[in-house]
């Protein structure tokens, strides 16, 4: 069971990380769930859509409708797995590649403007730390 000062921090950041996000989500021009999977791609390489679902936790149901749309942009496509006929892998195709880099430099452009205008140096170094502390709870 948390202690309260840890519920009372969580509750905190769950806010605040949800104003950050949907402040964020409109710079974007990709849907975050499609950008990730266009992220795990450019990471992994070539993945079966079970394993993208797997990657990104979310249901088989809707990382088919994920990859369905991102195919119908012509951001990834389908070929065979090499050794399982049952299969196919998908990948980014050169135009996704293109979007995802185009999205990358997009995203950290209004947060990293926010950052400096708003923060002190000291701030922006807690910040930092604070980041690696939240990459460090988002992977336990």
């Amino acid at each position: 069971m948390p202690t309260p000062e840890a519920a009372a921090i969580a509750a905190d950041l769950r806010t605040a990380m949800g104003k950050l996000l949907r402040r964020v989500k409109h710079e974007d021009r990709i849907p975050l769930g499609q950008a990730a999977v266009l992220g795990s791609l450019d990471r992994n390489g070539a993945m079966t859509t079970s394993d993208l679902a797997v990657d990104q936790r979310v249901r088989p149901q809707s990382m088919a409708r994920a990859v369905g749309l991102l195919m119908e942009q012509d951001l990834i496509t389908r070929r065979p797995h090499p050794t399982d006929g049952r299969k196919s892998l998908v990948e980014l195709t050169d135009a996704g590649r293109a979007a995802l880099e185009a999205e990358r430099g997009r995203r950290p452009g209004w947060l990293a403007q926010a950052i400096e205008a708003e923060l002190t140096d000291e701030e922006r170094e807690l910040l930092a730390r604070s980041a690696e502390l939240l990459e460090r709870l988002a992977t336990r």
